[in-house]
C-alpha cells in the first residue's frame, strides 16, 4: 500500500505523524472518507468542498487547492492499482507544542489513505438491519459543530460503545432537545405517507455527501422530500427506515429499539433509492485513469 505523506508517496510502513502533532494531541484538524466506484471517485467534488468548509470553519489553512487536492486522491488510487476503494483524506493542525494554541502549528499536515471498506455484510441490505437509540446525545453546535467532520470522533463513539453493548451494528443519537440527529456514522431517513424525511442540518447533523445526494436522487424521481425536526416516535411509526453514508451506503433498518418498522422488510421506496443510488455511483465523479472509461 502507498500512501501520499505530505508532499511524497511512501509506502504505509514509512506513512508516519508526528507525536506533538495536534491532529493526534487533540483531534484538531478535518477530513473526509470518500469512495471510488467503477474507476470514478464519487462525488469528490463535494467532499472537496466541504472538507474546505470545515477547515476554514476551524481557521486551518489547507496547503492545497482543491485541484491539487483532487490530484493527490486520484494519484494515491493510481499508484495502488486501485479502481473500487475507500479513500480517507486527512487534514492536521500539524505539529505543534504540547499546549493547546493552534498558532503554535505553523503548518498543516495532509496525508491520504486508499484501500477498502465494509462496513455491514450483503445480508442486511438485502434483509434490513436492527439499530437502537442510545443516550449519547449529539454534540451541540455551541460547543462542537456537528457540521464540520472534525478528527474529534469521542462525541460519536460514545454512542458507538453503547450499541456495542447492546450487541447493535449502528445506534440513532438525539440531540439536545430530543430530536433526531443522525447515527454514530449515518445520517437518518424516514418515510411517511410517500414523504421522505430527514432531520435538518440544525438538528446537530453532519450534511452527508450520500444524504444529498439520495435527496437529489428522490426529488429526481418526484419524490416529497423534507428537511424537518422528528422524534423517535417518528421513527418508530414510520412506513419505513434508512440510513446513509459514504461507507454504508443506503442501508434499510426493519427494527428500531424492539419496535417494527412497517411491514419488517425493506420498503419499495428504500429499495427503489439503493437501485438508483448504485446506478449513480457508475457515472459520477472525475475519472481515475485519464482517457479510461469507467
Amino acid at each position: 500500500m502507498i500512501v501520499y505523506l505530505n508532499g511524497k508517496y511512501v509506502p504505509k510502513e514509512e506513512a508516519v505523524v508526528s507525536v506533538f502533532d495536534h491532529g493526534l494531541l487533540y483531534g484538531d484538524g478535518v477530513f473526509e472518507g470518500i469512495r471510488a466506484y467503477h474507476g470514478r471517485v464519487f462525488k469528490l467534488g463535494e467532499h472537496l468542498d466541504r472538507l474546505h468548509d470545515g477547515a476554514r470553519a476551524l481557521r486551518l489553512e489547507i496547503p492545497y487547492s482543491k485541484e491539487e487536492m483532487q490530484d493527490i486522491v486520484l494519484e494515491t488510487l493510481r499508484r495502488n492499482n486501485l479502481q473500487d476503494a475507500y479513500i480517507r483524506l486527512v487534514i492536521t493542525r500539524g505539529p505543534g507544542d504540547l499546549g493547546l494554541d493552534p498558532l503554535k502549528c505553523p503548518k498543516a499536515f495532509v496525508f491520504c489513505i486508499t484501500a477498502s471498506i465494509v462496513l455491514y455484510p450483503d445480508e442486511l441490505y438485502e434483509k434490513g438491519m436492527s439499530i437502537i437509540s442510545v443516550s449519547t446525545r449529539r454534540n451541540i453546535p455551541t460547543a462542537c459543530i456537528p457540521r464540520v467532520k472534525s478528527l474529534n470522533y469521542l462525541n460519536n463513539i460514545y454512542a458507538k460503545m453503547e450499541a456495542n453493548l447492546a450487541g447493535m451494528p449502528e445506534a440513532i443519537m438525539l440531540n439536545n432537545e430530543g430530536y433526531v440527529a443522525e447515527a454514530t456514522g449515518d445520517n437518518i431517513f424516514i418515510v411517511k405517507n410517500g414523504v421522505l424525511i430527514t432531520p435538518p442540518s440544525y438538528a446537530g447533523i453532519l450534511e452527508g455527501i450520500t444524504r444529498n445526494g439520495v435527496m437529489d436522487i428522490a426529488r429526481e424521481k418526484g419524490i416529497p422530500v423534507e428537511e424537518k425536526l422528528f422524534t423517535m416516535f417518528d421513527v418508530y411509526t414510520a412506513d419505513e427506515v434508512f440510513l446513509t453514508g459514504t461507507a454504508a451506503e443506503v442501508i434499510p433498518c426493519i427494527n428500531v429499539d424492539g419496535r417494527i418498522i412497517g411491514s419488517g422488510r425493506p420498503g419499495d421506496m428504500t429499495r427503489e433509492l439503493i437501485v438508483a443510488f448504485k446506478e449513480l455511483t457508475k457515472i459520477d465523479g472525475p475519472l481515475i485513469y485519464p482517457g479510461g472509461s469507467a
